[in-house]
């Protein structure tokens, strides 16, 4: 496998959650560094988050495991039990089905940065903790509802 340029792997900034949603992770930015490498059977990501950004909203994933490792920076990882600092070489990981919802906030005056690790499940559920949203992914399609089924908005 050849090396990859990270450098040359575009950034996408910006979510795809449903307002007002959307604009409170901030100028949060990724690589998809495992669709440059052509993996298929899991994602990585290189995640950087901006002074005040949030990684996500809180969640937990029904049907994929995730695995988080920070590169630089410090940011809060923010679960059901409390907070916990991260720094450069720290890591967490989140088991698939186990209901505490979780993400990580930059709450330092600087940039920080974080491989996001995670299956790619076929068919997954995502309950987000601390509002009434759910996304729901199914193949190649992914809608988001709220807890009673309503539906939101298709997720891109």
């Amino acid at each position: 496998m050849p090396k990859i340029d990270v450098a040359a792997v575009n950034a996408s900034t910006g979510s795809t959650y449903p307002e007002p949603y959307a604009t409170q992770m901030g100028a949060r930015s990724f690589q998809p560094l495992g669709d440059a490498a052509g993996l298929t059977q899991f994602g990585v990501n290189l995640v950087t988050m901006q002074p005040g950004d949030t990684s996500s909203l809180r969640h937990w994933h029904s049907g994929e495991d995730e695995f988080v490792w920070i590169v630089s920076g410090e940011l809060v990882l923010v679960q059901d039990g409390g907070e916990t600092i991260l720094k450069p070489g720290d890591a967490a990981g989140f088991k698939a089905g186990d209901p505490d919802g979780h993400h990580l906030q930059n709450r330092s005056g600087e940039v920080a940065s974080f491989l996001a690790i995670g299956t790619r499940a076929e068919r997954d559920t995502c309950t987000y903790s601390d509002v009434d949203l759910i996304n729901h992914t199914d193949g190649a399609q992914s809608w988001f509802t709220l807890r009673d089924g309503t539906f939101v908005k298709d997720a891109s």
